[in-house]
């Protein structure tokens, strides 16, 4: 398979690390263990209990168990793993060793939490879960030392570091469930632009296999395993936003009773929001305060704070159906993956403005054509056909992950992730 480029230590985080050597993925991997526990420092007293006045969320996951699996998975695919040099062709039943904690597969070893569960789950103390991370690590990375720099080789090293970079935003999502004040850069938004005009096309989803690897039918460098197989997809013209949509635009909508009139609303989407106000007494996006229709300010808790949020700055904590009924309500529709990603790709110098919120777009999470699952069977295959399509990046996303082929997803209710949305012409 091919071999990796040399990378500078300044790239580490940067979407350049999808193709990083050993010495770039050493630096990374560091960075992200760093972040990792700089997070669980931040969190305090959240990592363990859940406040009294506080109902759990859905979707929503303990800080504590992300930090603990982001250590365990990279010890299940790196120290434990024999088959680690196989990369994507990994077998991923194959006999794997002990873990250096003992109950580490009893904490972390299902894919998904569905629900603020620390009690029912007995996690161990976060000083216990510290010394799992940092053991884990100077494992891992004596491994890498003697790894071959090749894409295969390192797969499941990049693998590792994605996947705490995920671990870790979704840690910011509890803090801002919690209240905690991180030390977070914010998005400050920017004036509206006019909408772009986009050209009839054949895009190219997806990332086409290396033509060193031969018949493996694996891409260069490192892809997740829903960004495969490419494909070619006619596109026609086609009008879309040049940034997300902001507050002014979505207090609109409040302002004219978007929240009171089922027409807006697939049927699914009414029902969900009928449990809402029943549940919470729903009339906005999560953690809105207070939404002007007057004023058309918008007072939003963000991290724990009460803050006024400038009409320009982007919508964040709305739900698919939120994002759908607006677009509904606007005589608009949200964008489709190719279109999204088309744009991202070919406007940046027109306008096109991406990475502060995550963005939905119009469809379900589909494989593409010619789909093989990666070694991680519970990373995509469980959600597609429920989950919907997230596109972008959001403030709190590691500059690694921003690429723009990346397919985040999510349900369309959950409300809990730092998501926006932009919106095309019908």
């Amino acid at each position: 398979m091919a071999t990796t480029a040399t990378f500078n230590a300044r790239l580490i985080d940067s979407p350049a690390m999808r193709s990083a050597g050993r010495d770039a993925l050493s630096l990374a991997l560091l960075d992200a263990r760093n972040h990792t526990l700089d997070l669980m420092a931040q969190l305090g007293d959240a990592l363990t209990a859940v406040p009294p006045d506080m109902v759990p969320l859905p979707h929503l996951v303990s800080p504590l168990w992300l930090a603990g699996r982001a250590g365990w998975f990279q010890e299940r695919w790196v120290g434990r793993n024999p088959q680690r040099a196989l990369g994507p062709l990994c077998d991923p039943t194959a006999l794997r060793l002990g873990a250096i904690e003992p109950l580490a597969d009893v904490w972390w070893e299902v894919d998904t939490v569905p629900a603020f569960e620390t009690d029912d789950l007995a996690l161990p103390p976060a000083e216990r879960v510290r010394a799992y991370l940092l053991d884990g690590l100077e494992s891992t990375l004596a491994l890498l030392e003697k790894t071959p720099e090749t894409d295969q080789d390192l797969y499941f090293y990049r693998l590792a570091l994605f996947h705490e970079d995920a671990c870790g935003e979704a840690m910011v999502q509890a803090a801002q469930a919690f209240g905690v004040p991180l030390k977070l850069p914010m998005s400050a938004g920017a004036a509206a632009r006019e909408p772009l005009r986009m050209p009839a096309t054949r895009w190219t989803l997806g990332i086409a296999p290396d033509a060193a690897a031969g018949a493996l039918l694996v891409p260069a460098g490192f892809t997740f395993d829903n960004e495969t197989m490419a494909h070619e997809v006619q596109v026609p013209e086609f009008e879309i936003d040049a940034q997300p949509v902001s507050w002014s635009q979505f207090v609109e909508f409040v302002d004219d009773g978007g929240y009171d009139d089922a027409t807006h609303w697939r049927p699914d989407g009414w029902a969900w929001l009928q449990q809402a106000v029943l549940e919470e007494g729903r009339r906005a996006p999560r953690y809105v305060e207070q939404i002007g229709v007057a004023s058309g300010a918008v007072m939003q808790t963000r991290f724990g704070k009460a803050m006024r949020l400038a009409g320009h700055q982007p919508v964040v904590h709305v739900s698919w159906w939120e994002a759908d009924a607006w677009c509904r309500w606007a005589g608009r529709r949200l964008p489709t993956e190719v279109e999204w990603e088309a744009a991202a790709h070919t406007a940046p110098g027109r306008g096109w403005r991406w990475g502060e919120v995550w963005e939905w777009t119009a469809g379900h999470l589909q494989p593409y054509p010619g789909f093989s699952p990666g070694p991680w069977h519970g990373y995509s295959v469980p959600w597609f056909g429920r989950a919907r399509v997230l596109r972008g990046a959001s403030f709190a996303t590691r500059q690694r992950m921003k690429h723009p082929r990346f397919r985040g997803f999510a349900l369309p209710d959950d409300d809990t992730r730092f998501v926006g949305f932009r919106s095309c012409a019908v």
